[in-house]
């Protein structure tokens, strides 16, 4: 068993801002797990916010002992393996967990979406994001959206009205909107749920902080359309922790540590009677194929990194009519 890595930098289109945040680019390290004359390939997007670098990834690696990884995977093993070197540090064990399930597939001649137990013809549409900009700048972001079914858009401060009229001005496809705790006000969140469901909006990300608990639960009780938890939400304890708070989970793989308790956090939300949607980071072909995997097991899927960015160093999936189209090749199917 052999692991390889290597820095990346992946370069976004546009500035992306969100409610507290704007960046540029996104470091991104691109891994490789060796075994038997196969290659997985895996993939941890750090989004600065959450913590992790180049330097913390490189630095978390150098900690890995690959023959803790014997094959056929004990992949509950793994995940606790790699929890025990270090808490934290969720991006980088996601692409050691991704990584060894692009591994197993091929070593098994068989596609990461079987493995996961999805069925294609499940996939949902995933959306388009649109950050907060200037208002002639979300007029082209739009247009950049055309033949996507759903477009989510980046709220959270005082112009969230005036956003998403100027994006009913040009469109009126479905909205997903993002507020990433931008939210303060109880009775002024409840009434944009309102507005928003007017607007086509079809459910709303983390309205108020991720602390905000009590607010997040009343505003959840008295939504018209569906509440979800993504900042609340990042590995599988959090998922019994959002019900009565939120109406679903939004589970990330660079959240969720990989595809193991990626897969593990839809299938504890589904007992719970918790909507999920599937999400993403600024992502290349990898990670998105990772996630593609899963998504037909949700309710709603937002992967669209590899839209998103201008140099992927992959070959970009198949996209039709909105959505992934995940073929039978083994593994992730990852071409570059």
């Amino acid at each position: 068993m052999k692991l390889t890595y290597k820095p990346f930098e992946l370069e976004l289109k546009h500035t992306f801002t969100i409610a507290k945040f704007s960046r540029t680019s996104t470091p991104v390290m691109l891994l490789q797990i060796e075994h038997e004359g196969y290659t997985g390939h895996g993939e941890a997007s750090m989004v600065p916010y959450m913590g992790e670098s180049h330097q913390t990834a490189t630095a978390f690696l150098q900690k890995v002992d690959v023959a803790q990884f014997k094959y056929p995977f004990d992949f509950a093993y793994i995940n606790s393996y790699l929890d025990e070197i270090e808490a934290g540090h969720p991006a980088i064990k996601a692409a050691i967990d991704i990584a060894l399930h692009d591994l197993d597939g091929k070593m098994k001649q068989q596609p990461c979406w079987q493995l996961m137990g999805s069925n294609p013809a499940l996939m949902p549409v995933t959306s388009f994001t649109i950050g907060i900009d200037t208002l002639d700048v979300i007029v082209q972001k739009v247009k950049q959206a055309e033949g996507f079914k759903v477009i989510k858009v980046k709220l959270g401060r005082d112009s969230d009205q005036e956003l998403i009229k100027t994006i009913r001005s040009v469109t009126d496809v479905p909205l997903f909107v993002d507020a990433n705790q931008g939210w303060t006000d109880r009775q002024q969140s409840l009434d944009m749920t309102y507005w928003l469901q007017e607007q086509g909006v079809l459910l709303i990300e983390q309205p108020m902080l991720k602390t905000d608990i009590d607010g997040n639960a009343w505003l959840t009780e008295r939504s018209p359309i569906p509440l979800i938890g993504d900042e609340a939400v990042q590995r599988l304890p959090d998922v019994a922790r959002a019900k009565g708070v939120y109406h679903g989970i939004n589970v990330k793989l660079m959240k969720s540590a990989g595809m193991y308790e990626g897969h593990q956090m839809i299938l504890k939300a589904k007992e719970l009677g918790l909507k999920t949607m599937i999400g993403c980071m600024s992502e290349t072909s990898c990670a998105t194929l990772a996630a593609a995997a899963l998504a037909p097991l949700c309710d709603w899927a937002d992967l669209d990194g590899p839209f998103l960015t201008t140099n992927n160093p992959y070959v970009l999936p198949e996209f039709k009519d909105g959505k992934w189209v995940l073929n039978n090749d083994a593994g992730l199917g990852l071409k570059g």
